[in-house]
């Protein structure tokens, strides 16, 4: 047994009906809540519930795995109207689910947004109506703020408009809702007989109350039917919306339940927050006028746009602390649930308090929401400095609960939260308020939500602010079509014979609101742009279906911790796995969610992205997420996209990490069409001021070379360069020759074709090869295709297509090598050039610092020129073919290598051949991209030591930043000690800026220098790779590292690993019974804050 619940004394049959004022039950019940404590029992004409009024209970019954929403009380008369709607129907009913799924788009932050010129429009008759008004009309505020939702919710969701502002009195729906309502409340607090034979004449209003507000709803479906519209609208979602599970659609009658749900649901506890955060501000007008203040820095006197929602925090945080003290819809109930109805005892409140299988537990929000466990002794006070993130973000999870629990929560909160921003900034932007009575105190009035009763206040215009003008504002806002949320784009015809969609990428997502499908959709458009080809499509179609041929894209919400509808399935099958059944799945996640529900905040696609890992998949790049509370979802979805997603997909596949997408809505004037414009690259014209060459004779040749930076261009020590090169006129040639053009041909590329390259207008051909496109790029299996069916011999075509994808890119064999080993082919020059990329920028660490000179840079590069890959004879190459069943090999290629004259026996790398060819006085491209913030000096260079690791060019970046240490002490600042370990050939081959180095350890900018060389071992104490040198003065390392050092690791991947596992290996040394598990584990640990690398290829 556990501990007894407390109950009021009761009357026979009639039970604890004279406890609950009809007329304000909700005061009734806390008062009960003061006499009987945080749970208590009741009892009306034979129906018990329970009650529950502190955050230790709600905490509890908001596990949705023990609880469920259980509809009582006013809510279960409330369906007499609503019916199985979405707020008041049964979890187990079919229609639930069916609406549930259907509605939830129309609900999802792409469509909240489309809302926000609507939202405006009504808005700003509010505005009008009140600057009319003058500053001694006394407004009605709870009023105005009920036709203002009334009016939003019935254009937003229904493209219908009631005009309260153009009545005396409200809407006839208005008044319907209002008394259905209250008598909805009224009837749960006395047994049905009395209801049915005492208050006749009451019953008989409330029926013919919910027959005008169906009549009214069945008008808007009719009239829409009559005269459909393309508009995403809520009407048109419920008419033909069909449900992504079963394929179902609405009934008429559950489409009249969710229009009666959502026209007094959308709009009456909107109203209340309104008025209840007036009446407060008035109160406690320090918060006003803070949130006044705010408004004014952020929007100024300018139009209201939906960009300025998202940079109003303090407004947001008196929202918040509004319906902490006031939630409108003030309770909710749940039920316990269980698998076996017989499954006893169920108890809650750490297990003190025995509760029935579908026993209603009420929650009452007033109370609770003030429960000085969570909110402290001031939690009568209106304080919205508790409710600013920080603070909002640490709250225990189900603290804070105004729009209910789980899967039972308000589907339009997203529609509120943006109304009530929009409404209350244009209010504190144009007036200034005052109360009607200055001695007001706050006590509300209740239907089945609650607003405050007889609250009254003046609206004066602020000072410069006259009714005229405003409206003129207004006005041109509507009409001069500069929506901020609506600009129509010209997207022009694509021609489908011009694209020639190089690579592959699959787009996967859940999506419950559209959301996340919507990214998916934006991302396969500049994913098109880029060279790929991508399918989109839903998680649960992928099951058991990972392409490991391209990337894999994963854009997913959490519902409450759990897929969305149309990721179940997917999550089943990706928990289910056991081996590394996605070993060679490359991949990237984005996740979407809303911090406030913060227990379950970005769950799933945390867990998608950790099992991936978990079976073998090589993550791209790092985890996105985007929180719906910043209403930014898009910016940082694309901040993602431009700069994590494209950058990770660059290092693996080697494509541009440019965004190709060209900015919209810019009032510019372009002077010139220069290839940076063309190409839609961000760089900027630099001057070479000198060049040199590091190494000896006949070793690998690495260079120096010095730029004079364009004006503004700004770098720190470890950032890149990024450079656009440009093809070598050796390789043009070649091409020219294949094709038979004059060296003086010209080419026009026709507009509107989907491409980024210069069209509608003549250009050389020369030019357009040299600096626009990727000549080197190793060919695509549909380019091969291409090629092969342009040759008439049925056996070369033949042996082509058998060419292994694997040796193409391996030997990295172009278009242009394939069409010179056929000479045959037909292909014509158009279908060639559709086939090339267009020309990417190439990345280089900066070797310089900005305190050394702030307006140029050094690069420090190896020069690629190494010998060609030679090709595999016939023999190797068939038994390198995935298909074994042919005895054809592809003998078309091994054939004609030899007899080609013009085959160079180098392999050259564009961009360092380019950075070769120039010299002093020569232009260039160029743009500075920032590093990992990890990989530059730390900020307290007096106090944190530095280790640094690299091998050949890999001294770059530690170039920069030992000049950087040079440059402090010049400044007389300390400095912490520095080693520098790094690995080349030999002293007097490849010894990078030797006399330079020496020079900074003699002033002592690098404490020690280091050597590994691999070709004279003796001259380095034996060590012949750096990972050798490391592990060899691990005392001195461990001595650094006891003093804080961070370690910086630049070079190959290689070198990285091996890094790594010195590390590991001194960890275990130094902490004697540590295993490499262990000692793997620390390193993980430690590596995000003092372990930095940047490998390359």
């Amino acid at each position: 047994m556990g501990t007894p619940i407390p109950q009021p004394p009761g009357l026979p049959i009639l039970g604890n009906v004279r406890d609950l004022d009809p007329a304000n039950t909700l005061d009734s019940v806390l008062h009960l809540i003061d006499q009987y404590g945080p749970i208590f029992k009741l009892n009306i004409a034979g129906n018990e519930r329970l009650v529950a009024s502190s955050y230790e209970l709600l905490n509890e019954l908001c596990d949705e795995k023990r609880f469920a929403k259980q509809p009582s009380g006013g809510l279960l008369e409330i369906r007499n109207g609503a019916g199985d709607g979405l707020f008041t129907a049964f979890g187990d009913e079919e229609n639930w689910g069916l609406a549930h799924r259907i509605l939830m788009p129309a609900f999802g932050p792409m469509a909240i947004r489309s809302m926000y010129d609507e939202m405006l429009d009504i808005a700003t008759q509010l505005v009008s109506k009140w600057a009319r008004y003058g500053p001694e009309n006394k407004i009605s505020v709870t009023d105005d703020f009920t036709r203002l939702t009334l009016d939003s919710i019935a254009l937003c969701a229904l493209d219908a408009r009631f005009n309260s502002f153009y009545r005396e009195g409200m809407h006839p729906f208005v008044d319907a809702m209002v008394y259905f309502l209250a008598e909805s409340g009224a009837r749960a607090s006395r047994p049905a007989f009395v209801t049915n034979y005492i208050y006749r004449d009451s019953t008989r209003k409330y029926w013919e109350s919910i027959e005008l507000m169906k009549s009214i709803s069945l008008q808007v479906i009719k009239d829409r039917r009559a005269h459909p519209t393309d508009k995403n609208d809520l009407v048109n979602t419920m008419l033909f919306g069909k449900d992504p599970r079963s394929g179902k659609t609405l009934s008429d009658e559950n489409i009249v339940h969710n229009m009666i749900t959502f026209l007094v649901a959308g709009h009456e506890t909107t109203s209340g927050l309104l008025s209840f955060l007036f009446a407060l501000f008035l109160k406690y007008p320090e918060t006003y006028n803070t949130a006044q203040k705010e408004v004014d820095e952020v929007v100024g006197k300018g139009s209201i746009s939906y960009e300025h929602m998202s940079k109003l925090p303090y407004l947001t945080a008196c929202l918040r602390e509004t319906l902490r003290l006031y939630p409108t819809a003030p309770g909710f109930s749940v039920a316990p649930i269980s698998k076996d109805r017989n499954e006893y005892p169920i108890y809650i409140g750490k297990e003190r308090y025995e509760v029935h299988f579908g026993q209603p537990i009420g929650v009452i929000l007033p109370r609770i929401h003030r429960d000085p466990a969570v909110w402290g002794e001031d939690a009568e006070v209106f304080k919205p400095e508790r409710m600013l993130e920080e603070k909002f973000s640490k709250l225990p999870p189900n603290a804070w609960k105004p729009f209910g629990n789980g899967t039972r929560a308000c589907i339009g909160r997203a529609f509120a939260w943006q109304e009530a921003h929009i409404v209350v900034a244009m209010l504190l932007q144009n007036f200034n308020f005052r109360r009607d009575d200055p001695s007001y105190e706050i006590h509300w009035k209740q239907t089945l939500t609650i607003k405050p009763k007889d609250f009254y206040m003046y609206a004066t215009l602020r000072e410069g602010v006259d009714p005229i003008g405003l409206e003129k504002t207004f006005w041109n806002n509507v009409d001069g079509g500069k929506s901020t949320t609506s600009k129509e784009t010209k997207i022009p015809e694509k021609n489908p014979s011009s694209q020639k969609p190089r690579r592959l990428m699959t787009i996967l997502y859940g999506s419950n609101t559209g959301t996340c499908e919507s990214l998916a959709r934006t991302l396969a458009n500049s994913a098109s742009s880029r060279g790929y080809k991508s399918l989109v499509q839903t998680l649960d179609s992928a099951a058991d279906k990972i392409p490991k041929d391209q990337p894999v894209v994963i854009i997913t919400a959490s519902y409450e911790g759990q897929p969305t509808d149309n990721a179940t399935y997917f999550m089943e099958w990706l928990q289910g796995l056991k081996d590394d059944r996605l070993d060679g799945v490359k991949y990237a996640v984005f996740g979407c969610g809303h911090r406030d529900w913060q227990a379950t905040f970005q769950k799933i696609p945390t867990a998608i992205d950790n099992l991936f890992e978990t079976h073998g998949s090589k993550r791209l790049a790092a985890r996105g997420n985007a929180d719906a509370a910043d209403n930014d979802i898009f910016n940082n979805f694309d901040s993602w996209v431009d700069h994590t997603l494209w950058p990770g997909i660059a290092a693996e596949y080697g494509v541009e990490d440019e965004d190709p997408s060209e900015s919209q809505g810019l009032d510019v004037e372009i002077s010139t069409n220069t290839r940076s414009n063309d190409l839609r690259q961000d760089v900027s014209e630099a001057i070479v001021k000198d060049v040199k060459i590091l190494t000896a004779p006949g070793e690998p040749e690495k260079r120096h070379i010095e730029l004079q930076l364009p004006t503004n261009m700004t770098y720190r020590a470890g950032d890149y360069l990024a450079v656009l090169p440009l093809n070598s006129s050796e390789i043009v040639k070649r091409v020219m020759k294949r094709f038979s053009l004059p060296w003086d041909s010209k080419i026009n590329i026709k507009e509107g074709q989907n491409t980024i390259l210069p069209c509608g207008r003549d250009m050389s051909v020369f030019d357009l090869l040299s600096a626009y496109v990727e000549l080197n790029q190793p060919a695509t299996t549909k380019n091969v295709a291409a090629i092969a069916s342009s040759i008439p011999d049925p056996t070369l075509r033949s042996s082509l297509l058998a060419t292994p994808s694997s040796l193409i890119s391996s030997q990295r064999l172009s278009p242009l090598y394939l069409l010179e080993a056929h000479p045959t082919a037909t292909l014509p020059f158009h279908a060639y050039l559709s086939m090339l990329p267009p020309m990417r920028v190439r990345q280089y660490s900066i070797s310089s610092s900005p305190l050394f000179s702030p307006t140029t840079c050094t690069l420090t590069y190896a020069v690629v020129d190494a010998p060609a890959p030679s090709l595999p004879s016939s023999t190797q190459a068939s038994e390198s073919r995935t298909d074994t069943s042919s005895d054809e090999t592809p003998t078309s290629i091994t054939n004609c290598t030899s007899a080609l004259p013009f085959r160079s026996n180098r392999s050259r790398g564009v961009a360092t051949t380019y950075l070769a060819s120039l010299t002093r006085g020569d232009h260039l491209l160029v743009s500075v991209r920032t590093s990992h913030t990890a990989f530059h000096p730390p900020l307290d260079i007096s106090s944190v030591p530095m280790i640094l690791i690299c091998a050949g060019s890999g001294l770059a970046p530690f170039r920069g930043f030992i000049q950087e240490r040079a440059a402090h002490l010049s400044a007389h600042r300390p400095i912490a000690p520095c080693i520098l370990f790094i690995g080349c050939r030999a002293p007097t081959l490849d010894a990078l800026y030797a006399t330079e180095l020496q020079a900074w350890q003699a002033q002592g900018a690098v404490t020690s220098v280091r050597y590994a060389f691999s070709r004279r071992p003796a001259a380095s104490d034996g060590c012949r790779y750096v990972q050798d040198r490391v592990w060899r003065d691990r005392a001195d390392v461990r001595d650094l590292w006891d003093r804080g050092a961070r370690v910086y690791v630049c070079g190959s991947g290689e070198l990285g690993e091996g890094v790594r596992a010195c590390v590991v290996r001194i960890a275990m040394e130094a902490e004697m019974g540590w295993g490499r598990e262990r000692a793997e584990e620390w390193f993980r640990g430690v590596g995000s804050e003092r372990f930095a690398s940047d490998v390359f290829a």
